[in-house]
């Protein structure tokens, strides 16, 4: 007869049995996290790979690669071309993406961002989407120790004197539908903005003609941010950074405001700079790939 199992010879057998269990999972993480490389390398290509340029981008040697490729050949994540000998990705992880993409928010997305950001800039941050009457904000978050912006969730932010209004317009306004709304919106807005009593106010940075709104969306899509110094409100600048979706459409802006007297409102500023990065991080999160 087998000798009867003891609680002490019960714990070894459980504790000998989880750490191998252990050890299992450490390998296969590792193996998935290794092969992914090779998904990862083929989306960031502009199109098909040699298995060599494909082993050199996922940083390990060809026989190794090539044990992979088989494996997600098999599963359908990855095709190869029987002329070309090239490898890509296949339909399975075609439709991997698709679902993912169907099941990201936007909103959600640049909502996780805002505290990091916060903490990075030290200025008031907001998130603007395009409604049915303009650029409006649906998310703010002020930060500690600065000079409160007087804006409201659900405002709706002017085209031509706001850097969201700038951003939205620049980078929806160039072709197809958007243009066509857009367009009427700016002419209407700017005899507006003609009308403004000056009241001995800096007005440099409002475009006055046709002329200076081409000139305000070209600096703004060269720059690849929309910003203001004293244009909404007398002593407060902004930026607003556009993320796109995996269409190329705008899906939101990225908005920090401050006094003038403690943001820096150069192009190249902290701010600017930092803002840039995360809205460039959130259109990659949403599947964007620039234009070359």
């Amino acid at each position: 007869m087998p000798a009867a199992k003891t609680p002490a010879s019960e714990a070894s057998h459980r504790r000998d049995t989880t750490e191998t269990d252990t050890e299992h999972l450490r390998a296969g993480i590792q193996s998935v996290e290794v092969g992914f490389e090779l998904l990862n390398a083929l989306s960031q290509a502009p199109g098909a790979l040699m298995l060599r340029d494909l082993a050199a981008a996922a940083g390990m040697s060809a026989a190794k690669a090539h044990r992979y490729l088989v494996s997600f050949q098999r599963m359908g994540l990855v095709m190869q071309d029987p002329v070309s000998t090239r490898y890509d990705l296949g339909p399975a992880s075609l439709r991997l993406g698709l679902a993912s993409l169907s099941r990201l928010d936007a909103v959600k997305l640049a909502r996780d961002r805002v505290p990091a950001l916060l903490a990075e800039t030290g200025h008031t941050l907001a998130i603007a989407v395009w409604g049915n009457q303009g650029p409006t904000m649906v998310h703010w978050a002020e930060a500690p120790q600065t000079v409160p912006v007087t804006l409201r969730l659900g405002d709706v932010m002017p085209l031509l004197t706001s850097a969201t209004g700038r951003c939205f317009a620049a980078f929806m306004g160039q072709e197809g539908r958007d243009a066509q709304r857009i367009a009427p919106m700016i002419r209407e807005e700017l005899a507006r903005v003609k009308k403004l009593p000056r009241n001995g106010l800096p007005l440099e940075d409002v475009p006055q003609t046709l002329q200076d709104v081409q000139a305000m969306l070209d600096e703004t899509r060269a720059q690849g941010l929309g910003r203001v110094v004293h244009s909404l409100l007398p002593g407060v600048g902004g930026f607003c950074a556009p993320v796109f979706d995996a269409q190329g459409r705008l899906a939101l802006g990225l908005v920090v405001l401050g006094s003038v007297a403690t943001l820096d409102t150069d192009w190249n500023g902290a701010p600017a700079q930092a803002l840039r990065r995360c809205a460039r991080q959130l259109s990659d999160d949403l599947g964007h790939r620039p234009t070359p």
